[in-house]
Formats: C-alpha cells, sequence, structure tokens
C-alpha cells in the first residue's frame, strides 16, 4: 500500500484512515520563539503555502519581517490527521505546505506573494525538482476573502511575466482554506527542520522570472 503514490488528487472515498489524535508539536518556533499553535496576536493573518518539500518553504518566510510565526504540515487532503508516511503515499491527496501567519501592518501579502512565486516553479503539476506526487503541487490556501483576491491577481501577472519569457502554464491551486480542509501539523522533528539541520535537504532558490 505504501508504495503507492497515485499521479493524480485523490478522492474522499479512497483516501487512508487518518486518526483522531493530532500530532504533537513544540510550543514555540526554533527560530523565532513565538507559539507554533494559535490562538494568534489580534490583527494577524494567516494564509499556507504549497511549494514542494516544506523543509526549505518555511525557511523562506520565517526570514521575513512582519511574519509573526511559521509551521509546516498538510492541507488539501481528506485524511485527518495524517503522518509524513501516509501523505508521501499520494493517498491522503494533502499537499505539503508552510503555514504564515503574519502582521498585515508590517509586511503585504504581496510580499510573501513574491517569495511564493520566484522560490519555486509552479508550472510543473505535482512536481518540484526531483520530487514528484500530488504532495508537492503548487497551493494557496487563503484565509480570506481579501487575501484570495490578491492571490489570483497575483497569479494572472506573474502568468504574464511568465508568458512573456517563454515559460508555461502556472498550474497552482488556490483554494480557499476552509474549503481545502484543516491544516494539520506535520511531525515536531519537521518544525524548522533546516535550523535544526542546516545542510538538510532544499530544492528552494530564485526559479524563473522576477515578480515585481
Amino acid at each position: 500500500m505504501f508504495n503507492r503514490k497515485p499521479a493524480t488528487q485523490m478522492d474522499p472515498e479512497s483516501a487512508l484512515a487518518g486518526r483522531d489524535e493530532p500530532i504533537e508539536v513544540a510550543a514555540d518556533h526554533v527560530v523565532l520563539g513565538t507559539p507554533i499553535v494559535g490562538p494568534w496576536p489580534e490583527g494577524h493573518e494567516v494564509i499556507s503555502f504549497g511549494m514542494g518539500c516544506f523543509w526549505g518553504a518555511e525557511r523562506i518566510f520565517w526570514q521575513i519581517s512582519g511574519v509573526h510565526t511559521t509551521a509546516v504540515g498538510y492541507q488539501g487532503g481528506h485524511t485527518p490527521n495524517p503522518n509524513y508516511r501516509e501523505v508521501c503515499t499520494g493517498q491522503t491527496g494533502h499537499a505539503e505546505v508552510a503555514l504564515v501567519v503574519y502582521d498585515p501592518a508590517e509586511v503585504a501579502l504581496e510580499t510573501l506573494l513574491k517569495e511564493f512565486w520566484e522560490q519555486h516553479d509552479p508550472t510543473t503539476l505535482n512536481r518540484q525538482g526531483n520530487d514528484v506526487g500530488t504532495q508537492y503541487r503548487s497551493a494557496i490556501y487563503p484565509t480570506t476573502p481579501e487575501q484570495r483576491a490578491i492571490a489570483e491577481e497575483s497569479l494572472r501577472r506573474y502568468q504574464e511575466k511568465l508568458t512573456a519569457e517563454g515559460y508555461g502554464t502556472i498550474s497552482t491551486e488556490i483554494t480557499d482554506a476552509p474549503e481545502a480542509g484543516p491544516f494539520y501539523y506535520a511531525e515536531d522533528y519537521h518544525q524548522g527542520y533546516l535550523h535544526k539541520n542546516p545542510m538538510g535537504y532544499c530544492n528552494h532558490g530564485y526559479c524563473q522570472v522576477s515578480y515585481a
């Protein structure tokens, strides 16, 4: 069972059963020192980004001024409280994502989107480099209508730039967080992974054209 990885999104009826108990994580961010589990400070907003392996994605965002905290986990699937091994089969339907909690008074969503678009290849469906599977799909899960509008407009503008430079069509999924389903925290060893393991695997970096 665990050697089978579907190339297309898993339907709810075929997804793994999962479990009722959430995965336990450390209370505080290993770099920022802020809580990684809500409730969040008043006025802060939450958004999730899927851009391949979540280790490198999280590191990108925790370095941005105005980001209160980050965490890695699984979203956009069907299996409750999945573990990493299950997600890697493709049979939970989840994407690996970085949860970003930020203060919009200090950092604009556009700043986060710039890093999102530039630091991975949004034109490769269910793949980033040698990482292949639906868990590595490009995705944005906004939590407010305003976030979704900004994200959709950013996709339109970035597609224009990619097309002008001869690149392909963006495959990024933009789905409202309530529709995408809960964010499930990944195992604690994944949280802040590249701080704990500075030489760990990361396939993120400037990819195609700038997002201005």
